[in-house]
Formats: structure tokens, C-alpha cells, sequence
């Protein structure tokens, strides 16, 4: 059982920047790949960035190439999502997830591949 608890998220002006943390239970950790994803009030779940569990491989959105960075701490079993040049299409509620599979050579991007996820937390931009 992995449990996942996200925290960092807030209200921040368009222009901004916030950076995410998850905080994950477990001792595999470091054999999880890990992912961001993200809800908008009336829209579907999206995929926001991933990273390998071998730290080697990040993926990201279309929409935030660029300007997100995902990052992780396996001595903390932590993972990291740093969010620059906000815009107001980026509110949502964020959401961490964890992919046990590490026999995967690919970072998902369909959330049908992560088995456990966070509560979520609120980013709010304002324009």
C-alpha cells in the first residue's frame, strides 16, 4: 500500500510561480515512476508531467513544456513539481500519482497506468 499526500498548492497571482511536493509512504519508493496530474472544474483529468523511477526520464504535457519542472528525492521519498510563468488555464486540483510497475521503459501518460494517487491540491491562478 503507498500512500500519497500532496501540499505546496494556493492562490498565485498569472506570471507566478508555486512548487508542489508529494510526500509518499513505502520503502520501494525509489522503484515508483511518479506522475502529476491535474483537474479542472468541468473537465477531465489530465496528465501533467512524470518522472522514471530509474530518474532518468521526465515527460511533460504539451501545455506546460517549458515551463513546469518535475523532480524527485528518492532519500526523501519525495517528488517535486515546479510550476513557473502560471496561467490562469493552469488552475486546477493537483494531483500525484504512482506507477508501482518498474518494468516499464516509459513514462505514462494515462492515468489508467498509476495504481495509487493523492487527495490533491488546489492551485488557483488569478488573472
Amino acid at each position: 500500500q503507498v500512500q500519497l499526500v500532496e501540499s505546496g498548492g494556493g492562490l498565485v497571482q498569472a506570471g507566478g510561480s508555486l512548487t508542489l511536493s508529494c510526500a509518499a509512504s513505502g520503502r520501494a519508493f525509489s522503484q515508483y515512476t511518479m506522475g502529476w496530474f491535474r483537474q479542472a472544474p468541468g473537465k477531465e483529468r489530465e496528465f501533467v508531467a512524470g518522472i522514471s523511477w530509474t530518474n532518468a526520464h521526465t515527460r511533460y504535457a504539451d501545455s506546460v513544456k517549458g515551463r513546469f519542472t518535475i523532480s524527485r528525492d528518492n532519500a526523501k521519498n519525495a517528488v517535486y513539481l515546479q510550476m513557473n510563468s502560471l496561467i490562469f488555464e493552469d488552475t486546477a486540483l493537483y494531483y500525484c500519482a504512482a506507477d508501482t510497475d518498474n518494468m516499464r521503459l516509459v513514462v505514462p501518460d494515462s492515468g489508467t497506468f498509476y495504481e495509487y494517487w493523492g487527495q490533491g491540491t488546489q492551485v488557483t491562478v488569478s488573472s
